[in-house]
């Protein structure tokens, strides 16, 4: 069964919010910064390790 990565990811978002409860501002905090990374100059280095 193949998954897309983004029905994925929405799939363990909610779940670790419900399970773990970590507070908005920390949920939106690494959103944020994870955006914020993937537009950076090391774009390119964390896509040779992810892969």
């Amino acid at each position: 069964m193949d998954v897309p990565l983004w029905l994925a990811l929405i799939i363990v978002g909610y779940l670790g919010v419900k399970l773990i409860r970590p507070p908005w501002w920390l949920v939106l905090a690494l959103l944020l910064g994870g955006y914020l990374l993937a537009d950076s100059l090391f774009a390119p280095l964390i896509d040779t390790t992810v892969k």
